[in-house]
């Protein structure tokens, strides 16, 4: 073990506190944490971090991956990240937020879906410092007597605490049995890997507490459970969804993402900066006391748009993305590196771009592109395009919206 300065000590472990803390919504076992912090700093033994995902599959946003950029930083302090992808669990299928049980996966489905998530898992964490485990690896070889006393540690009337089963049990829908044994496999994850701390969502906050029950009922030391909230979308009200529109993706073109990051509300720039990148605390006081001391919020929204593109695109790719937004939306002018869009001939006109429009993307609807054309809201080469009957070419440049260019192209046999 170590010969440390304690007053060296406490520094560090005070700074490593505020780092994992920054942003985070609560800590449940702080003093626990700041003890294993201090044991990992005196003998150079990293902590094991996890993190559990249901293997559903969802393409992953800012608001997803908001506890993967609080593991980063903790990977970066050097800590054993671990992912338990529930291949077991997700065939039980988990209730939470549910007003009736999740319909289980099958077995084809939940491979296909892990390998999904780890795809975009790995578009934030480093590969190589991070371990994926399945948690069918102890949960299948479990014996029935295991279980049982699993579940004996546990009460009725402690499941029925969770919202979700109180609410259903309150209105006369159906639990099924198997449903309570869902967050206590999940806790039994806990054990397998010895964690030293899990993170998730609020919304997760039974079963992960559950987890840290279990350990002590076990006679581990118990896990410290780190909380993160849920990141408001761009409509700086509803939390981020792709369903409501209000999304980042994590896989969006630099283009895209930067022009988004520059629409999040004046009064959420600290919350994304603290929640959607990897800012260090000193840093994050910076930018609050400049804007406290006046500064043009858009100029630090310029820099909170540079930094979450850079993490996901590379650094070419984020300043094409900064000039672009410059020339699209800054200067009002057509910017280059324009999408392109292929037409069936040399012309045709607007309606029959219709279809693939909506197909691509760029309009909701047949009903939105007409109602925008007869707005002003649909240019062709700057210009108002008038009439959904209007004759369009190869080479012309469409503006639809405020944001969307797209540059027609002749497809060719």
């Amino acid at each position: 073990m170590k010969t440390v300065n304690k007053e060296t000590l406490n520094r560090e472990i005070n700074r490593r506190m505020r780092i994992i803390s920054q942003g985070a919504a609560q800590i449940i076992g702080e003093e626990d944490l700041r003890a294993k912090l201090e044991r990992s700093l005196l003998t150079d033994t990293p902590l094991t971090v996890k993190l559990g995902l249901d293997p559903s599959a969802p393409d992953i946003h800012l608001g997803h991956a908001v506890v993967l950029r609080k593991l980063k930083q903790m990977q970066d302090m050097g800590h054993r990240i671990v992912i338990i992808i529930g291949d077991f669990t997700g065939r039980i299928g988990d209730p939470t937020g549910k007003s009736k049980g999740r319909k289980a996966l099958s077995d084809r489905e939940i491979l296909q879906n892990a390998q999904t998530y780890q795809e975009q898992v790995f578009q934030v964490l480093d590969s190589e410092k991070t371990t994926v485990r399945y948690n069918g690896e102890w949960l299948e070889l479990l014996k029935l007597d295991e279980i049982l006393r699993l579940a004996s540690t546990v009460t009725v009337a402690r499941m029925l605490e969770r919202d979700d089963f109180q609410n259903r049990y309150r209105h006369n829908t159906p639990i099924g049995l198997h449903e309570f044994f869902y967050p206590l496999m999940q806790a039994y994850d806990s054990v397998a890997i010895k964690a030293d701390i899990e993170i998730g969502g609020t919304d997760q906050t039974f079963n992960i507490l559950m987890g840290r029950s279990l350990q002590k009922d076990l006679g581990m030391e118990p896990q410290a459970a780190l909380f993160m909230p849920i990141l408001e979308g761009l409509d700086g009200v509803e939390k981020m969804s792709k369903s409501l529109g209000n999304y980042i993706g994590v896989r969006e073109e630099a283009n895209v993402m930067f022009k988004k990051v520059m629409e999040v509300p004046d009064g959420l720039i600290i919350r994304y900066f603290e929640l959607a990148t990897d800012i260090l605390p000193e840093e994050l006081d910076k930018i609050k006391s400049a804007l406290e001391n006046g500064e043009n919020p858009r100029d630090c929204k310029l820099l909170l748009a540079r930094t979450i593109t850079s993490l996901y695109h590379t650094p070419k790719e984020s300043l094409l993305a900064e000039e672009y937004f410059y020339q699209a939306f800054s200067q009002k002018g057509i910017p280059e590196n324009v999408p392109t869009l292929q037409i069936p001939g040399e012309k045709c006109r607007l309606a029959d771009l219709s279809p693939l429009l909506i197909r691509k993307g760029f309009v909701a609807g047949s009903g939105e592109f007409r109602r925008l054309i007869a707005q002003g809201g649909v240019r062709v080469n700057m210009e108002k395009a008038g009439s959904i009957d209007r004759e369009v070419m190869e080479g012309d440049v469409l503006k639809i919206g405020k944001k969307k260019f797209l540059r027609l192209c002749r497809a060719f046999d």
